[in-house]
């Protein structure tokens, strides 16, 4: 009843958090978005206009909320700092550190379940979270490292560096975490960057331009370009780790034995689409970027699609579980050419109703994942597509197979769905 209750917390902790998490990304991703897009869409003044001489570089005219907005930006900086001058950078903060709590929550907190799958790489727990943990220091130090070289200089070319060291870092993880928490992690790796941008640099060279204004002295414009080209890859990096937030509900990617791969391409695909916005906010169209980038998708969605499983007979073999240490209907079915709701019943109690029932056995686990329960024929039948879906096709389930379910149980799962599930 103790494990039950902490688990039941613990659900409560990960809801309020994720609920947290969700409303200052919106907040953050929304400010970055609004001002890459005003940045492309404002227009220079005229020459020896008024705003020209005030220092102006561009503004623009907008309508929204029943009123009319006209915001404008100077070159460096305005005569004189204003009275309330606004900042953005706590949309950022929180939003990093309500996924870092995540990770704690949902991975760290259970890392034996969310973590690890044997079949990869056998670690500890500690292992595991310190393989998660590395990677964001890794990934951040990389990547300013890369920024502050001559590198930094050439945007195209540093790019293209930075997508192949994302690439690569998906390799490693997906080969020593269970996809699901590779994953999670390259769009951590990929936030840390991010918000180290805002906090390290953007907000610092922020500072000095209003501080050397605050002493009357005339602010370096090295800040600023500094900041807008961290702003910039802060904007290309958005659509990748949006996907990477929601990809834990499809199993179908992360369980592809080239999961690394599928994520590289999905990565491109979202750098792609967003490149098209960016320049039609600057006023130029250039379709062929959002086909090529929707043509990359539909290429990943084809080529990772299940193929259909053939009713075959499964055949026990002597060392397997099923057939060493199994009895009754399970150990009978293996030799059997059809498998029945009997059958099924005991393989999915063993092995997926541990997690998916109304009280869960399996520590961690307090409520059934997705509300999905499994302990009645009834119900299994209800849920046979997706017990299909994530056991056969995707052997996604169970998560990090951590009841042990062996390939003749899953074939016999196949054989049963493909005779019609009854």
């Amino acid at each position: 009843m103790d494990a039950m209750l902490v688990a039941y917390g613990v659900d409560w902790l990960n809801l309020l958090v994720r609920w947290l998490h969700l409303i200052t990304g919106i907040a953050w991703i929304g400010a970055s978005f609004y001002f890459v897009w005003l940045d492309n869409s404002i227009r220079p003044p005229k020459p020896g206009s008024d705003l020209a001489k005030k220092g102006v570089s561009g503004e623009l005219w907008a309508v929204h909320g029943g009123g009319f907005y006209n915001p404008q930006k100077y070159l460096v900086a305005p005569a004189e700092l204003p009275d309330d001058l606004h900042w953005f950078k706590w949309e950022a903060y929180a939003t990093w550190l309500s996924g870092f709590a995540m990770l704690f929550i949902v991975y760290y907190f259970n890392a034996s379940a969310m973590m690890i799958n044997k079949d990869v790489a056998d670690l500890s727990n500690w292992q595991a979270i310190g393989v998660g943990l590395g990677t964001l220091v890794i990934g951040w130090t990389v990547y300013d490292l890369l920024c502050r070289s001559p590198l930094g200089k050439r945007d195209g070319l540093l790019g293209i560096i930075m997508y192949l060291f994302i690439v690569a870092a998906a390799f490693v993880l997906t080969h020593l975490l269970s996809g699901r928490a590779a994953y999670i992690h390259v769009g951590a790796m990929i936030g840390t960057m991010m918000v180290g941008n805002v906090l390290m640099v953007i907000i610092p060279g922020q500072r000095k331009l209003v501080e050397a204004m605050r002493v009357g002295k005339s602010p370096d414009p090295i800040y600023g370009k500094k900041a807008k080209q961290r702003s910039v890859h802060n904007n290309y990096f958005t659509l990748p780790v949006l996907f990477i937030m929601i990809s834990n509900h499809y199993g179908m990617t992360y369980s592809h034995p080239y999961n690394w791969l599928i994520l590289a391409a999905i990565i491109a695909a979202g750098a792609l689409i967003r490149h098209f916005f960016n320049l039609r906010h600057a006023g130029r169209v250039s379709i062929g970027y959002p086909i090529a980038g929707v043509a990359l998708l539909l290429a990943v969605a084809i080529a990772i699609a299940p193929s259909p499983i053939k009713p075959v007979a499964p055949v026990a073999k002597l060392d397997s579980p099923v057939a060493a240490g199994t009895t009754g209907a399970v150990a009978a079915a293996t030799a059997a050419p059809a498998a029945d709701m009997a059958h099924i019943q005991e393989i999915i109690g063993q092995r997926c109703a541990t997690c998916h029932s109304a009280q869960p056995t399996q520590p961690g686990f307090a409520t059934a994942p997705a509300g999905i329960m499994l302990q009645t024929p009834d119900l299994i039948r209800q849920h046979a597509d997706k017990i299909y879906q994530q056991a056969v096709q995707l052997k996604a389930m169970p998560l990090a197979n951590m009841t042990h379910i062996t390939d003749d149980e899953r074939a016999l799962i196949g054989a049963w769905y493909t005779a019609g599930a009854k």
